[in-house]
């Protein structure tokens, strides 16, 4: 491997950027002979079998034999855990040194064994669940030889970090009662620590290991099998077709590429390596440095596990943790992705600005402006009309043909699968260029979109499913899969055929061929993610075994002295670090496990209800951050391999970029707005607006770039105008408090005026789940009545004056009191009552109103500039 840290950086060739790729996700090894087969044959069925528990097809009643191959939640997640460390053994060498071209015994006996203790779930399900709690011998044993197994498998497909953190854990469980006073626990027999963690779902085989059987996979082979059949190189041409003549448009490029190319891949590393051959040296083309052209490909691509519909594994781990649909995760997610973007656009624009780039030429002279708008209007109102036409038509069709629906609904995709592809056989297919030839013009931007056309099918069809019928991701991701399947096996056939190019059947075998290829591929890139979900399982069944979560929140509460925003700088750093060793996935459990409850609790205590999905949010982006963060990250090691840059300053550099994002958490956790939380349709599109702008103007100050070079001041200025963007409510609240505070004996008697629906902020004095004293502020709705009294009792809340003090009563079962946390004996110390306060947007106009002068300086700046002659060349 060449030494990517050398003081005269050099590129990786394409094979040995493939190596870091495979090094990484998909496994380094390569045998030959039968052991080569049983490795395919082995991710083959893989995909498979996931394709079938995934599928109806073993819950219908089938002739004769009736249902079978149904498989419960725990076996289907022994199996998968079974193929993922079997594969592991055989894809991963045990060492650099290690033979690549073989699987050596040792390794060949670890595989089998290691599947086998995977397995003993689903072999021994009946005789484990007659004896729950009672494991045998033959459990033990299994259980003690998997955990080793399990983590060896870690260290070979993600490195020693994850098994070092998972086996302090481990420790941690045996050792309890021999540590510090502050974080011991009465500890754990060997007993109970392996029925827990291997023969229960509550380590292993926990809720991790089971969205990754359900949801991710799916999602992974149908990123790998859209990209066999063509669409990663489609988005890449599409993207340089339509931004590439802008200045510094290959960087514009590579950041929508890469976005789009996140469908495919969910991989930082892979997705650096794909889009990066191409749009890296493009972007050293038109005046990016080495290091500044990978940056920028580092931040796109990382960005792109954050953009939804398809996002990271760890957004499917928030469906299960936070108790939420995924289409509710991606709306919460995509206003606060999308932003994130433009911004990376346009810090590729304040670098070409900076530098005086421009774009590639163009093979034909563009269009007047005027023809390019009409264009893109009619395009626009050509697909809403398409777009409602498919709404309307679907709900007309499933009432005439009622459970024949599905199947003329199917008949009817097929011909507009088939229309697409003889639209699209009609212009030529898509080559990349050489990125470093002497001359590289810009593909013509209609031919190049619609060549592919039906690549696009597939995805609406995926977002269909999630956000129109709402069907489960695994369901969703199913259907999107068999439609690529489906392309995959007849779309060269079908380009040959309208082509008039005969070989039909040859064309078929090549498409059968690729098919393969993509389910062995998805299934390869499926065994990090498989392995690290199971590990991560480790430490969260510590953490339920032990209560380490409690003492840990008084840990933090203590190194935070109770400030929210230094617990959030101590988990986005914890996030950070850990990031290093750890893939996204396992930090994402880890972190999210351990300090998701506490910033809630924390938030509660001062006064501020944060929502459980903006903190998962929050330690989902520090997470993904660290694919960024040097000195570790990966992703910056991978773009200098294909620029031939300094790895640490690309690193430093795409950190530097990507500052945008890392700011948005802390945003949004105070304004949820930004998560379009309780917001409207049109509040939506005011936020939208709004906070592009804010995170434009955020960007400029930390690039030291807007009209001109900015001043300090101006950079100062531009910062605290895009925080009042961000938070209008901050300064409104000084000026006019939302709130005003009365005593809580006030809510004895019917004094209060208050409206029907009026949410109060209740301080309260009680006890957390273990006997410890606990201030915090819940936030009580009351419910409709004629005074305060009777809307307190219709919410569920009754109040007693026990010796001067206002205590808790009685709490209706499932009321309004006891879903905002209110139990008996509580004591209220005060109450916080709405109060009129004008719409927090109005900051938005001094806000504004000092933006003017800084464009005046700017501008001014900036003619004066124009106006120096150009020094000769001398």
């Amino acid at each position: 491997m060449t030494e990517l840290n050398s003081k005269e950086p050099t590129k990786l060739s394409e094979a040995e950027l493939q190596d870091l790729v495979a090094s990484t996700d998909s496994g380094a090894r390569d045998p030959q002979g039968a052991q080569r087969m049983l490795l395919l044959a082995a991710a083959l069925f893989w995909s498979l079998f996931q394709l079938w528990i995934a599928s109806p097809l073993p819950f219908y009643d089938w002739p004769l034999i009736g249902s079978f191959g149904v498989f419960n939640d725990t076996e289907a997640r022994s199996i998968h855990l079974a193929f993922a460390v079997f594969l592991s053994f055989m894809a991963y060498p045990a060492l650099g040194g290690s033979p690549r071209e073989r699987v050596p015994l040792p390794d060949m006996v670890m595989a089998i064994a290691g599947a086998f203790c995977a397995g003993y779930l689903f072999i021994f399900y009946v005789q484990i669940s007659d004896r729950p709690g009672l494991p045998t011998t033959l459990d033990i044993v299994v259980a003690i030889a998997g955990v080793i197994l399990l983590l060896e498998a870690t260290r070979r497909a993600l490195g020693p970090p994850l098994v070092v953190v998972a086996s302090l854990f481990l420790f941690y469980t045996f050792a309890g009662p021999y540590m510090p006073e502050i974080i011991a626990h009465k500890g754990a027999s060997l007993k109970e620590v392996v029925n827990h963690q291997w023969i229960t779902t509550e380590g292993v085989f926990g809720i991790a290991l089971g969205v990754s059987t359900s949801f991710v996979f799916l999602f992974v082979l149908f990123g790998a099998l859209l990209d066999k059949a063509g669409a990663g190189n489609y988005f890449i041409k599409v993207a340089f077709s339509l931004l590439g003549h802008l200045r510094g448009g290959p960087a514009k490029a590579a950041v929508v590429a890469s976005g789009m190319t996140g469908l495919i891949s969910g991989s930082s590393i892979a997705n650096v390596v794909t889009t990066g051959t191409f749009t890296i040296p493009m972007m050293r083309r038109v005046g990016f440095s080495a290091e500044k052209a990978g940056a920028v490909e580092v931040a796109s691509s990382v960005n792109g596990q954050i953009m939804p519909p398809v996002m990271g594994a760890a957004a499917f781990l928030m469906v299960e943790y936070v108790g939420i649909s995924y289409v509710e995760v991606i709306k919460h997610a995509f206003l606060p992705a999308l932003i994130s973007y433009i911004a990376l656009v346009y810090i590729v624009h304040l670098e070409a600005l900076k530098q005086n780039m421009y774009g590639l030429p163009r093979r034909s002279a563009a269009k007047p402006w005027m023809a390019r708008l009409m264009g893109l209007l009619i395009g626009f109102f050509a697909t809403a009309a398409v777009s409602l036409a498919v709404y309307y038509g679907i709900g007309w069709i499933k009432p005439l043909f009622g459970q024949y629906a599905s199947l003329v609904i199917g008949v009817l995709l097929l011909i507009v699968y088939v229309l697409l592809v003889r639209f699209s056989a009609g212009y030529p297919d898509l080559e990349l260029d050489d990125p470093n030839s002497d001359v590289v013009e810009l593909p013509e931007v209609g031919p190049t979109v619609k060549s592919g056309l039906h690549f696009i099918l597939p995805v609406i069809v995926l977002v269909w499913c999630l956000m129109v019928e709402r069907l489960s991701p695994g369901l969703s991701a199913f259907w999107a899969t068999m439609l690529m399947v489906f392309i995959l096996l007849t779309q060269k056939s079908l380009f040959a055929y309208f082509r008039n190019e005969g070989g039909l059947g040859r064309q078929f075998r090549k498409g059968f061929n690729q098919l393969i290829d993509g389910l062995i591929v998805g299934a390869r890139n499926m065994i990090g993610i498989g392995i690290a979900t199971a590990t991560a399982g480790i430490i969260v069944g510590v953490v339920s075994q032990t209560g380490v979560g409690s003492v840990l929140a008084d840990l933090v509460e203590v190194l935070s002295m109770g400030n929210l925003l230094l617990m959030l700088v101590l988990t986005a750093v914890l996030s950070l670090i850990l990031g290093m060793g750890l893939p996204t996935t396992a930090n994402y459990i880890v972190v999210s496990s351990l300090l998701a409850p506490v910033i809630v609790t924390l938030g509660q205590e001062s006064g501020l209800i944060v929502p459980l999905i903006a903190v998962h949010l929050f330690v989902f982006y520090f997470g993904i951050m660290a694919d960024v963060t040097p000195p570790v990250g990966l992703a910056s090691f991978a773009a200098a391999a294909v620029s031939g840059g300094d790895p640490i300053r690309t690193g430093f550099v795409a950190f530097f970029y990507s500052l945008r994002t890392a700011i948005l958490p802390f945003l949004f956790i105070f304004n949820t707005d930004l998560l379009l939380i309780d917001v409207s349709w049109w509040q939506g599109i005011i936020v939208f607006v709004v906070s592009t702008a804010a995170i434009l103007l955020f960007t400029a100050a930390t690039q030291g770039h807007f009209l001109v070079r900015n001043r300090l001041y101006e950079t100062a200025l531009l910062i605290l105008i895009a925080f009042s963007l961000f938070r209008p409510g901050f300064w409104m609240d000084m000026v006019a408090p939302p709130f005003k505070t009365v005593a809580a004996s006030e809510l004895m008697g019917n004094s209060l005026d208050l409206p029907d629906g009026a949410e109060l902020r209740l301080h309260l004095i009680g006890e957390d789940a273990v006997g410890n004293p606990r201030d915090f502020v819940a936030l009580f709705e009351l419910a409709d009545g004629a005074d305060t009294q009777e809307r307190m009792v219709n919410a569920g809340l009754e109040l007693a004056d026990l010796d001067g003090k206002v205590v808790v009563d009685m709490v209706g079962f499932g009321s309004h009191a006891e879903k905002a946390g209110l139990m008996f004996d509580q004591q209220i110390g005060q109450v916080e009552v709405p109060q009129g306060q004008p719409p927090k947007e109005l900051m938005f106009i001094p806000a504004l109103l000092l933006l003017i002068p800084i464009v005046l300086f700017q501008r001014r700046r900036r003619r004066f500039d124009d106006a120096q002659p150009v020094p000769a060349n001398t």
